[in-house]
């Protein structure tokens, strides 16, 4: 028999992502809705250990589906993969009589639901990141308003560079997932995508920017995935080989900023709303997602295992962008 649980809390871990506090928000709202009470936990796990933990109402959630980042704030803690740091946290949970938690971030954070899980607590997590880097799910919390980040920041680039007659070398987060960079650079036309994916070839660089002199063009668009290689040292070796001026930018964390895009919000509150569906059905150590715009719930160790998908969609439109 399933036990009827009365109080959830939310937290939100590791990176912040445009759509966290439009996925807080929908939590709150479902889970009052249901006659639940809403406990939002402080600086992720870390203020889950330290005790940081509020009781919140819809006035607490009032305006801030619109609103970057997250009004719970975030932090990382490495060491919640012990189990006496993670007995430390379930003992907060308890001594409130909260009966679940409904966990929002990336990898990391499903690794600690997962551990919070195994422990005997119900967990749900939602992936809320840029990096479009959880394989449950087709797209991820704050991706879209990456993209979107990246390729106004890029338009602007190609202005200038067409009018300095400059190669750009545009370097976009994701670290080991290369899907902002893909649909950054099919979105803008860029001459050459750079991802973990792709590898990563100086020679083939300097064939695409000298491919792109004979055809006289006045400008030449790279987009590149971080930690690959120093994008300023391209810069420079571009120049050195190809006599074409170039300049790198380094968007950075710009593009975690920022009011989250439609597609965010609407994503957000879904997946908010059917975590609280899913505790109310009894159900823990699960994810949810989205695929072919439905809603669907993984095992949270399943999910952990699968491999991400997205690249191979991107991959067939490789023949437009070199």
């Amino acid at each position: 028999m399933k036990k009827e649980i009365k109080k959830i809390a939310i937290l939100t871990s590791g990176g912040d992502a445009p759509g966290m506090n439009a996925t807080i928000r929908a939590i709150v709202r479902a889970g009052i809705h249901n006659g639940l009470e809403v406990y939002g936990v402080e600086e992720g796990y870390k203020g889950l250990v330290e005790g940081k933990i509020k009781l919140m109402n819809r006035d607490a959630v009032t305006n801030i589906i619109n609103r970057g980042g997250t009004i719970l704030g975030s932090a990382r803690l490495p060491e919640f993969s012990q189990d006496e740091v993670a007995q430390i946290a379930l003992d907060q949970l308890k001594s409130r009589d909260i009966d679940a938690l409904i966990a929002i971030g990336g990898d990391g954070t499903y690794r600690g639901a997962l551990k919070l899980t195994k422990m005997g607590l119900n967990c749900i997590g939602l992936p809320g990141t840029i990096d479009n880097d959880i394989a449950s799910s087709e797209f991820t919390i704050g991706f879209d308003t990456a993209v979107n980040t990246a390729v106004e920041a890029i338009d602007k680039l190609r202005d200038t560079s067409n009018s300095h007659k400059r190669c750009s070398i545009v370097e976009v987060m994701g670290r080991y997932c290369g899907d902002i960079a893909y649909a950054a650079a099919v979105a803008t036309g860029a001459d050459l995508v750079i991802t973990s994916e792709t590898g990563y070839s100086l020679e083939e660089v300097i064939k695409t920017v000298k491919n792109c002199q004979n055809h006289k063009s006045r400008h030449v668009l790279i987009v590149i995935t971080e930690h690959i290689t120093d994008v300023r040292e391209l810069a420079k070796q571009i120049n050195e080989y190809t006599g074409f001026d170039s300049r790198a930018t380094i968007l950075g964390h710009i593009q975690r900023g920022g009011c989250p895009t439609p597609f965010d919000r609407v994503l957000a509150s879904r997946l908010g709303n059917a975590a609280v569906e899913e505790l109310l059905n009894g159900e823990g150590g699960k994810c949810m997602g989205v695929f072919n715009n439905k809603v669907v719930a993984t095992p949270i160790e399943k999910a952990l295992e699968m491999k991400k998908q997205m690249f191979k969609g991107y991959k067939d439109l490789t023949t437009i962008i070199s």
